[in-house]
């Protein structure tokens, strides 16, 4: 298997030696890693707000076959509380999310789905450079190089959210 790591990348996955990343094809692979990378965002994070119980709920949405990698980190720690996973289709459903995974496209579409979230402590994690421009907090982007993220530190705040300092040094980009 060929692991496309940035530098930023590499760093970030050395605390990912729990994912085994080989055998099938380079699409799933991809998909995994993302998967990966949405965990330990996850774990990165400290939300101002968290309901009551044991759990974190985490959102996917328009990721194309990335499903059932992200319905695998069901089960796994993030701190204290257990990770739950949902597939979701509209944006109304989010409101219940800690973490939303959107792996949608359009604009407008982006757009949409943040809007309805309002302020809400939602990480917000998009799988498209759309994504980064519509406003998310955290977008996945592939490049030459391999997978990297950059960080919209503003919005992260004004969502209630703090990222660690770990998270930050290791982005691409963050404004």
């Amino acid at each position: 298997m060929t692991q496309r790591l940035s530098r930023v990348g590499r760093a970030l996955a050395l605390g990912l030696a729990a994912f085994t990343l080989v055998g099938a094809a380079a699409a799933a692979d991809d998909q995994r890693l993302r998967a990966a990378f949405v965990l330990r965002f996850a774990q990165y994070t400290q939300w101002s707000e968290l309901p009551a119980g044991g759990q974190l709920q985490l959102c996917a949405a328009g990721l194309d076959g990335g499903d059932d990698e992200m319905r695998r980190l069901a089960g796994r720690n993030v701190g204290a509380r257990v990770l739950q996973v949902s597939i979701i289709e509209l944006p109304r459903e989010a409101q219940a999310c800690q973490v939303l995974v959107l792996g949608h496209d359009e604009p407008a579409q982006l757009r949409r789905w943040l809007r309805e979230l309002g302020d809400a402590p939602v990480l917000v994690v998009g799988t498209r450079p759309e994504a980064w421009r519509a406003g998310v907090a955290i977008a996945l982007l592939n490049e030459p190089q391999g997978l990297a993220f950059s960080i919209n530190l503003s919005e992260a705040r004004r969502r209630g959210l703090g990222l660690s300092a770990q998270m930050l040094k290791l982005a691409r980009e963050v404004r």
